[in-house]
């Protein structure tokens, strides 16, 4: 079974479906919530890989953004 899409559409459930991890399942630096994070996941999740990788970022520090002022 290549994803979790195919093992639903074969069974009509995804109780079996084990993702398995492969030389493409890296970490990513991306931060929770952002765009680039969520792309890593869909891409992850296409693959059939695990969603979630032990060495992915898991904090905010050194990073910065735009902030707007309070009125």
């Amino acid at each position: 079974m290549r994803n979790v899409f195919d093992a639903i559409s074969e069974f009509g459930h995804d109780e079996d479906f084990d993702p398995v991890p492969t030389e493409e399942f890296v970490p990513t630096d991306a931060p929770a919530g952002s765009r680039a994070k969520l792309e890593v996941l869909a891409e992850r999740v296409r693959k059939g890989l695990p969603l979630w990788h032990p060495l992915d970022r898991s904090d905010y520090s050194g990073l910065t953004g735009a902030v707007e002022p309070r009125d």
